[in-house]
């Protein structure tokens, strides 16, 4: 008996890998977060199977309902949204699997970063402009962060900030960041990735928080910081394809 840790990606079923289908359409049981991940995701399980939204349970409750699979010998589809290595809560679902002897799996999927850059239509790491991603959170009513993982820190490297949990708190998040990236820094708000209902707001560090205000966007949006969101920068082109910097796979024709 397997639990598997699949991530469903931010919301768009058609962004789940075929891997994580297969394992979820061959699964008798499956426990999915339906506040994040939409049914259609699981709507792949195999009929018969028992599909749980785990939204209104406890730690408590989903490990018991492991614990019922495994007395089955029945595999596990535990089902999350994004890529369960981030923000996933698994690490204390993996501890208790393991003080049970129960084996687990884990089956990456599309991060909301990685599909709200897609969204925007743009890369986040620009030549000479941003060549590294933090990914990070607020507080807010979460678990505090550990010593020295603050914005302050973050924003005196200039990249690009990818910033969970924080919808509530852009007035903190505007006066921590404008020192260090400028007033009029580019930031992206996009709510509920994915979904149909999706929603990008553009705006810079001092008038973005009103213009989310008056979206009346107050939860599940991701918060994307950084000169690289701007529409130009005069950038110079990658070296990666430039003809005359010879690589491996590419080398100099000779004279």
């Amino acid at each position: 008996m397997t639990v598997f840790f699949i991530g469903a990606g931010p919301g768009d079923p058609e962004l789940l890998t075929l891997k994580a289908a297969r394992i979820i359409g061959e699964c008798p049981v499956c426990l999915y977060a339906g506040s994040l991940v939409p049914a259609e995701v699981v709507a792949c399980a195999p009929k018969g199977a028992l599909v749980m939204d785990t939204a209104p349970m406890t730690l408590d409750d989903t490990h018991g309902e492991i614990l019922k699979a495994h007395a089955n010998g029945q595999n596990v589809a535990r089902v999350h949204s994004g890529d369960p290595s981030l923000y996933g809560a698994i690490a204390e679902q993996i501890r208790r699997l393991k003080a049970d002897g129960i084996d687990y799996q884990i089956i990456p999927g599309v991060p909301a970063y990685a599909a709200a850059a897609a969204a925007l239509g743009t890369e986040l790491t620009v030549p000479e402009v941003a060549q590294s991603i933090i990914l990070t959170r607020m507080s807010m009513k979460s678990t505090g962060m550990p010593e020295g993982e603050t914005l302050e820190n973050f924003a005196r490297t200039g990249a690009t900030l990818a910033i969970h949990l924080g919808i509530r708190a852009l007035r903190e998040i505007e006066r921590q960041l404008a020192p260090y990236y400028g007033e009029d820094c580019p930031v992206a708000v996009i709510y509920r990735v994915g979904w149909p209902d999706q929603m990008i707001i553009r705006g810079t560090l001092t008038d973005v928080r009103e213009k989310v205000r008056a979206a009346k966007i107050t939860r599940t949006a991701l918060i994307l910081v950084g000169p690289a969101l701007a529409d130009s920068h005069g950038f110079p082109d990658s070296a990666l394809y430039d003809a005359a910097k010879p690589h491996v796979l590419r080398p100099r024709l000779k004279a």
